[in-house]
């Protein structure tokens, strides 16, 4: 019986029952490991889906700042038009040609950025899964200070492009039919009557709201240059980080 026990408990048999538990252990371990590898992999995937969803993101909201410009562009255009008609008392434009004109200044159109994508991204903890640190930069530049720059400013210009409106449709009687189909934006209108008011149209008060409005579109296409620069940067460093995933 004590050979028996001797056997069963020896220096053999503890080896034998160590090495299984270090199995056992390095199984558990490894399975741990596994899971966790797994995971991370995973959370990388979803990572990089949504550096995709980004990049897509970027290439549309840049496509909506060019068409912003353009209104901006067209209405200094037409302020200019306006001013110089001022300046040589009203015998550049007629009448129609002159509300038609001023109709076209649009300087109350915003830039509404699609932050749906980054806003997921730090929820997720994607963000901090990206391995360029310059691009996780640029997206906080992007996303939180021009984003927030752009909203006061829009809601400064928003405030002026009211009393502007309403200086234009309370001093001249327009009547004017309405394409909501038409226009990059908010459609067109095209004018089906009109009374023009020539002292209001001289006035130091209508000419310093179109020095304004030009003084807003410029500062507004500033503003957008900036917030061009940045999402080209975001673009650029999102298809880095793809490749480099």
């Amino acid at each position: 019986m004590m050979s028996e026990n001797a056997a069963r408990f020896g220096p053999v048999s503890w080896r034998r029952r160590a090495l299984e538990l270090a199995a056992i252990i390095t199984s558990i371990l490894l399975s741990f490991f596994l899971e966790d590898l797994r995971q991370e992999n995973e959370e990388i995937e979803k990572k990089d889906e949504l550096v995709q969803d980004l990049a897509i993101v970027v290439s549309e909201d840049l496509r909506q700042i060019e068409a912003l410009r353009a209104t901006l562009e067209s209405s200094l255009s037409c302020i200019a038009t306006l001013q110089d008609d001022i300046a040589a008392r009203h015998e550049n434009l007629g009448d129609l040609s002159a509300l038609e004109t001023l109709l076209c200044v649009e300087v109350g159109h915003s830039f509404f950025p699609q932050d749906g994508v980054y806003e997921q991204m730090v929820a997720t903890g994607a963000l901090e899964l990206i391995d360029n640190n310059e691009l996780k930069t640029q997206l906080l530049e992007v996303f939180t200070h021009l984003k927030d720059r752009n909203y006061a400013t829009s809601t400064e210009i928003d405030s002026f492009n009211i009393t502007f409106r309403n200086a234009v449709l309370t001093n001249f009687r327009i009547r004017f039919s309405y394409d909501s189909d038409d226009g990059v934006f908010y459609g067109s209108r095209k004018i089906e009557g009109l009374e023009f008011n020539y002292d209001y149209y001289m006035s130091n008060d209508f000419f310093g709201l179109l020095s304004q409005g030009s003084f807003y579109a410029n500062m507004y296409l500033r503003q957008l240059s900036d917030i061009s620069a940045g999402y080209h940067a975001v673009g650029e460093l999102a298809q880095l980080e793809l490749v480099g995933s």
